[in-house]
Formats: C-alpha cells, structure tokens, sequence
C-alpha cells in the first residue's frame, strides 16, 4: 500500500539573493556586509549598486566628486596667482600709500603725500608721455603689420612653411638677445642700417631718434606670436563662405573688410588688449640699450619702476609708478572693451 503523501509548498524566501551566500554576515545595522562591503536589505539592484558606488568612492554624490576633481586641477595655479600676483599688488598698494625706508620696511601712513611728488617730477612726466606714445604706436602698427603678413600667408602653397617660419622667427629670440641684435645693426659706426641708407646717425644715442628706434625693436619682438593668432585664425574660417564671397563678385578688398576682419573680430580683440598692456610694460630696451637716456626721453613707467625700486631703493616712489601704470593700462582695457560690444563677433 503506498503511503498517501502531499506536498507542502515551501514558502519562498523573501530575502535577497546575493551572488556569494558564504561570505554575507549580518551585522549590527540590519544590513549584510558582501565581501566587506556593507549591502542594504530589500532595495532593488540598481539601487545596491548605486549604494555600493557611493560607499566605494568614499560616500561622495557625482557633483561633489566633480567638483573635488575641479578644485584639485585649480589649486595650482590659485596658488601661483596668490603668491605672485594679488599678493604682490596688495604689498605694492600699501607702500604706493606708506612711507617706505630702504630695507622695504614700512615706517608710517603717508595718505596721498607719495601721489602728490610724484605727479610733480618732471621725470615722471616724462616717464608717462613715453609710456603713452609707445602704446599708441606699437598697437595699431603691430596689429596692421601681422594682419597683413597672416593674410598673405593664408593660402598654403609650397613655399609656405619658409616665410611662416621667418614670420614666427622673432618668437625664438628673448628680449635680452634681440637688444643686442638692434644696438649692432643700429651703431653709428658698425651698423649695416646707415651704411644702407647712407647716414650717419646714432639711432640709440639722439634724443630724437632713440624712442623710435625702441618702438622698432618692440614691434618686431612682438610680430611673431600675433602672426600665429591671425594666421589661425584666419584659416579658422569656413571655406564655403569664401567661395560663395567669390562666386557673388566679392574683391579682394570686400572679403577682408566685410568678411575676413569681421569674422576674426575675437582674435583682433585679444591681440589688442595684450599688446596694449605689453606696451605699457615696456622696459627691456630701456634697461638694456639705453638706460633711459639720453636726457630721459626713452624712460618708460616701468623704467622708472625699476631703477627707483633697484637703484635707489625708493619702494615708495616705486610702488606709486607701479600704481599708476595698473590704472592706465587698465583704462586702456576698458576703451578695449566698449569696441568689443560693438564690433566684436563670436562665431
């Protein structure tokens, strides 16, 4: 006689399933800890996942970890620009107003008493006129020269990488090296520029002639790296719109005023608030060639800077040239940016 036996159905087991039973414990918290990390019961896989993720990188969300990630490639140069940029101008901003002695050491408040002697030397004067008149010629001359260069070397052809290469030459030679360079080619005795013309000047030795001997130097040292910017992008510009510029009629007059220009504002922009601000801070030619002379009329702001703060160790007067030259160059800026809401396009 067989022996009548019924099923009993089992119950199923409401607990999660885990890919490695043996290596779940309980713990204390009412969750289970799989292969050392803790699990939470009863929430669905991709919400474990997400926990474990979260418990893996250290129990950041993905902004926070963004965010830590950005902060980390930012502190360097934070760091760089604290140190050796707003901290130096704030040093410079409270000796321009202080009483200063030689050894740097502030002795007491002076208010606007340093403003007030330097507005009234008349090599201050001076100082600021040359400072201005350069700025005001290297800019626009710097600005055509490398226009014109990129525009003639837009088109690739095969002697392309030869004058590109002495177009970007003045890049590979440093300011120190390209003021000896001048000073020989412009000798009065062994430069090869008067036995070419004919004269018999001394180009860094007049009053007349030496500002604009350094202004020369300052506009080739900058040729180079403006020449790249244009040149890239210039080429930067979609071609069917110059075909189609062609295929209309357009000369070659109308596609650079009313195409090419318009469409590399951007860059015309940026080139000219730096080399506004590179004119400014010129000095290499002055400390080198011609140390201010003769008769101060190539004596720069920052010249002057330079050899109160070296020279003579007169912080005071040299933190108030510093000051004054932040304020011009900054107004400079500022004119730059009324152009560039008005005529600047970004494509």
């Amino acid at each position: 006689m067989l022996q009548n036996t019924r099923k009993v159905p089992q119950q199923a087991d409401k607990r999660p399933q885990l890919a490695d039973e043996h290596s779940i414990n309980q713990n204390s918290a009412g969750g289970r800890r799989v292969s050392g990390k803790r699990e939470v019961t009863g929430l669905s896989t991709t919400t474990k996942d997400a926990a474990y993720g979260r418990l893996r990188e250290g129990g950041l969300s993905p902004n926070a970890r963004k965010n830590l990630k950005v902060a980390a490639f930012m502190a360097p140069i934070l760091i760089f620009a604290l140190l050796f940029v707003y901290y130096p101008f704030l040093k410079t901003l409270v000796n321009s107003l202080c009483a200063v002695n030689d050894k740097g050491e502030i002795l007491r408040f002076a208010g606007l008493e340093n403003f007030k002697y330097v507005f009234g030397r008349n090599d201050f004067k001076k100082a600021l006129r040359n400072s201005i008149i350069i700025t005001l010629i290297n800019v626009p001359i710097t600005l055509v020269l490398t226009i014109s260069l990129a525009l003639l070397a837009t088109k690739k052809r095969k002697l392309s990488p030869v004058y590109e290469t002495m177009f970007t030459l003045p890049m590979a030679v440093s300011m120190s090296a390209a003021c000896m360079i001048f000073k020989s080619m412009f000798s009065p005795t062994l430069g090869w520029v008067n036995a070419f013309f004919g004269t018999n000047l001394g180009w860094f030795e007049s009053r007349d002639t030496a500002l604009y001997t350094c202004i020369i130097l300052t506009v080739w040292m900058g040729v180079g790296f403006d020449f790249l910017l244009f040149q890239s992008a210039l080429r930067g510009i979609p071609r069917h719109i110059m075909e189609a510029a062609e295929l209309d009629g357009a000369g070659f007059f109308t596609r650079v005023f009313k195409i090419q220009l318009p469409m590399i504002s951007s860059t015309i922009f940026y080139v000219m608030c730096t080399n506004t601000v590179l004119a400014m801070m010129t000095s290499g030619p002055m400390i080198i060639i011609t140390q201010g002379g003769p008769s101060r009329s190539t004596t720069t702001l920052m010249y002057m800077m330079f050899s109160s703060g070296y020279g003579s160790s007169n912080y005071g007067l040299a933190a108030v040239v510093s000051m004054v030259a932040f304020v011009l160059t900054f107004g400079f800026t500022l004119v730059s940016f009324v152009y560039e809401r008005k005529k600047v396009f970004y494509q």
